[in-house]
């Protein structure tokens, strides 16, 4: 289900208009309280204003990269900063105007996705990870992949054996994690250029999160028997991305 970018870029503004209207009522109170308490609330206004200042700079340089599709390298960092602190807002907002917060990761996994795209990358010849969750396996399959792909036996009951050939063809390492701290190790043990993680959206979000500056490009799982039970993935849409990657279009 494609979720568009500006319900998570409209909640990002409207998590910075919170932070905007608490300094706002601390600029009110500094009129009635002692001169003790005006100190201390003025400093308290003060950094939150300068945090308002760096956080907006981020949203804006988001919004930039995404129009014009192409990375701005020296404001990144406050990009990824202003997705960093204020996702967790964004939900709090989108919960409390009714907003699935499924839907609100979805439309961060799309803003992340534009991201990505935005810094043509063209690693054709450098290490790229392909990131599978366990559920993707066939439920009766007696054969583990978890720590070594290679015992898939290519029998065709899952999409496992198909995203193998497409790690082989772009020279990307596939790994299957069966949760957040096996898939953190993945990438610590390999130190990959880029990931291309397939997941649900909360794993995703997560994920993405938590991996802080390395690319990652998120691929949604089909969940057509449920969260984590034989689950499948768009095999082009992840051959897409991985063409992207490589050759920074």
């Amino acid at each position: 289900m494609k979720t568009r970018k500006r319900l998570y870029l409209g909640l990002l503004l409207g998590s910075l208009l919170l932070i905007a209207l608490t300094i706002v009522l601390i600029l009110i109170l500094l009129k009635k309280d002692t001169m003790l308490s005006k100190i201390m609330l003025f400093s308290i206004a003060a950094l939150l204003a300068l945090l308002f200042l760096i956080l907006g700079t981020g949203i804006l340089t988001i919004i930039l990269m995404i129009m014009r599709s192409k990375t701005i390298p020296s404001m990144e960092y406050l990009s990824r900063l202003a997705n960093e602190l204020l996702f967790p807002f964004t939900i709090l907002v989108g919960r409390c105007i009714g907003i699935d917060q499924e839907k609100i990761q979805r439309s961060y996994i799309e803003v992340n996705n534009n991201l990505v795209e935005s810094k043509k990358l063209n690693l054709s010849h450098r290490k790229l990870m392909i990131l599978l969750p366990h559920c993707l396996q066939d439920a009766d399959c007696p054969h583990k992949i978890t720590m070594d792909i290679d015992n898939c036996k290519h029998c065709g009951k899952c999409c496992v054996s198909e995203l193998i050939s497409l790690g082989q063809k772009y020279n990307a390492l596939v790994k299957v994690a069966t949760g957040g701290t096996l898939a953190r190790k993945f990438i610590e043990d390999y130190r990959p250029s880029a990931v291309i993680a397939v997941a649900c959206e909360r794993d995703l979000s997560q994920g993405i999160q938590d991996i802080g500056a390395l690319p990652v490009y998120g691929v949604l799982n089909c969940r057509p028997n449920g969260p984590c039970f034989n689950t499948s993935v768009d095999i082009d849409q992840v051959e897409k991305a991985l063409q992207m990657i490589c050759t920074g279009g």
